[in-house]
């Protein structure tokens, strides 16, 4: 199942309709760290080194990647909570791999976000210093998706959430565990979850949330046809949000199906100039509120890869910071990244 709840597309079939529109770069020779990405490997979906080297070669300059958990090869074997350890250990080799240096200059899951269970409560210490354990240089952080709605066109997260989960007291008490080992919490939730999300920061000002996709816009069932009044509550809760310090942004992860732009129902996908017309006012007011040293720009990809190419995606990313200064791109496009996930690059 797909991180971000979306189908896993055919590689074949997505490449040649992605090939429709291609675009010369922009900055080539801009710094980037993509943080936020997802590596897989499925029957009719696989996104391993290869793929994703191939989209970080595309012209833009990535330095490094985050890869961010997505259910990739757990275990089998051994207790329920200690089998996303698997998934660490999957990604630490691929990141082995990229880091001898025979895959190109992008360090490819220099951070890795993986998953624990935080219901566990104090419990989830144990699984967290085993994930340390297997990738004790790469390992920064957990994200445990919480993204529910009662609509049948909305899938919930992968992780089987309930509602107000951010509240539970087991939740909290296992979040609690993440400032003491210095890992920073990647948020994954719908739109109207927002202000759960704000309550959760303010109780733990000492660890680094990291607020992914704008929070999760929707687009579909019975929030379709309603972006501008959606947008509107989105502002607010989103400004409010923001006043957590303890919080920094993600732009990114709002080309998906559940978006509602139907991108991936085009006959050819969208230029940079369509996304920028679409999307600019989500990244816009983000960094408005956050600032350029609270945010980094995010492809989300393969996810994002349904409705757009890598280079595209970038091109877009960089006519929207168009107009900031050189120092506020730097954060945007690399030092926020950098900082936030303790990458050496």
């Amino acid at each position: 199942m797909a991180s971000e709840q979306e189908p896993r597309p055919v590689a074949g079939a997505r490449d040649e309709w992605l090939a429709q529109v291609v675009e010369p770069t922009l900055e080539p020779d801009l710094p980037i760290i993509d943080p936020h990405h997802h590596l897989w490997d499925q029957p009719r979906s696989r996104y391993l080194l290869e793929e994703i080297v191939r989209d970080t070669s595309s012209g833009h300059r990535i330095l490094a990647t985050v890869f961010v958990e997505c259910m990739s090869m757990y275990r089998t074997d051994g207790p329920a909570e200690m089998k996303s350890i698997g998934e660490t250990e999957f990604v630490n080799g691929i990141a082995a791999q990229s880091a001898s240096g025979r895959y190109g200059p992008t360090r490819v899951a220099a951070g890795i976000v993986s998953f624990v269970d935080l219901t566990l409560g104090a419990r989830a210490n144990d699984v967290l210093q085993a994930h340390i354990a297997v990738a004790p240089s790469r390992f920064r952080g957990i994200r445990h998706a919480v993204g529910v709605d009662a609509a049948p066109e909305v899938r919930n997260s992968h992780t089987n959430p309930t509602p107000n989960m951010y509240a539970a007291h087991n939740f909290r008490e296992g979040f609690a565990q993440l400032a003491k080992l210095g890992l920073s919490f990647d948020a994954w939730q719908y739109h109207h979850q927002i202000p759960e999300l704000t309550d959760l920061a303010r109780a733990f000002p000492d660890t680094t949330i990291i607020f992914d996709h704008f929070g999760g816009p929707l687009g579909v069932g019975p929030y379709a046809g309603k972006r501008a009044e959606i947008f509107q509550k989105w502002k607010t809760d989103v400004s409010e949000l923001a006043r957590c310090q303890n919080v920094v942004a993600k732009l990114g992860g709002i080309n998906m199906p559940v978006n509602g732009f139907g991108w991936h129902k085009r006959p050819a996908p969208p230029t940079s100039d369509e996304l920028v017309a679409a999307t600019r006012d989500y990244y816009l007011h983000s960094i408005e509120v956050f600032g350029p040293k609270r945010c980094m720009f995010e492809s989300n990809f393969p996810v994002d890869r349904l409705s757009c190419s890598y280079n595209v995606l970038w091109n877009a990313f960089k006519k929207m910071a168009a107009k900031f200064s050189t120092d506020e791109k730097t954060d945007l496009f690399h030092r926020t990244a950098a900082r936030v996930y303790r990458l050496n690059v």
